[in-house]
């Protein structure tokens, strides 16, 4: 997902809705590009993937997945 088109206002729904969609559907394994600029968007992001207990694991991407302008995230898996 891609944070770029967003208002700063709008990040924390969105970016809650996304992993509920993404893990309704399967995808545990997800990129948020938060862009590096002044790293407020990333605080933002980070902040919602740390208060979500369904959020396994987050951490700022690889160079090659973005460096520091992406999160990889990893969902737990819906149980039944």
């Amino acid at each position: 997902m891609d944070l770029h088109s967003f208002k700063p206002g709008e990040v924390k729904a969105v970016v809650a809705e996304y992993l509920v969609a993404c893990r309704s559907h399967g995808i545990l394994e997800l990129r948020i590009i938060h862009g590096k600029g002044t790293g407020s968007l990333r605080r933002q992001v980070h902040a919602v993937l740390g208060r979500t207990s369904e959020v396994s694991r987050f951490a700022l991407a690889p160079e090659t997945a973005g460096g520091w302008g992406a999160t990889l995230v990893t969902l737990r898996p819906l149980t039944k």
